[in-house]
């Protein structure tokens, strides 16, 4: 399947599009390939695309003044990712976004996303859904974390998101956890040793 075929199906899991709609909806995208370590998204400069990733993967996190990184977001395969504060807004990013694999995205401009919306409301419809579930995914991580101790985030994380766990540097998810690379080594050797 080509980049945008791959897009096509993901969006017909939310809309139902006619040939004519999936046509023009591809074709407000453009295909950007990253290479491993590149910066997609910076702070201080206005985040003007929303991506998804058609291959690869990338890491999303801000960085504290005293140089500590706290990652608040992964995304590989069928993924939005993006400083969607900044993209929203059209304000400057805080967030930086980069590439831990070699990777294949499509992404949209701002105001091509705004023409897109305005073409079909089928189009609005699909972007409302998954700013929903994206919104909801937020909230119960939030709450989760809050809640369970980082045993049970690292187990929970196991569970919904084996595909993850070989791909990310175990720093990147220490820090997606909240806790120190160290403790979520302790952590992997435990449950090791149990299995």
């Amino acid at each position: 399947m080509t980049s945008k075929e791959l897009l096509i199906a993901y969006v017909q899991n939310f809309v139902t599009l006619t040939p004519e709609e999936a046509e023009q909806f591809a074709s407000y995208f453009e295909e950007v390939k990253v290479r491993k370590r590149q910066f997609i998204v910076q702070p201080n400069f206005t985040n003007k695309h929303r991506s998804f990733v058609i291959k690869g993967a990338f890491r999303s996190y801000a960085v504290t003044d005293d140089g500590q990184d706290h990652t608040v977001q992964f995304a590989i395969e069928n993924w939005w990712v993006s400083d969607f504060n900044s993209y929203i807004y059209q304000h400057p990013a805080t967030l930086f976004i980069v590439a831990i694999e070699d990777s294949t995205l499509l992404q949209i401009e701002y105001s091509k996303e705004q023409e897109l919306k305005q073409a079909n409301h089928k189009f609005e419809t699909f972007f409302r859904i998954i700013a929903e579930k994206g919104l909801a995914f937020e909230h119960r991580r939030i709450l989760f974390n809050l809640t369970h101790s980082a045993e049970a985030r690292y187990e929970n994380f196991l569970l919904n998101f084996p595909n993850f766990v070989q791909r990310v540097p175990q720093y990147a998810l220490a820090s997606y956890l909240g806790m120190t690379t160290e403790f979520l080594s302790r952590i992997r050797n435990r449950k090791a040793r149990k299995s």
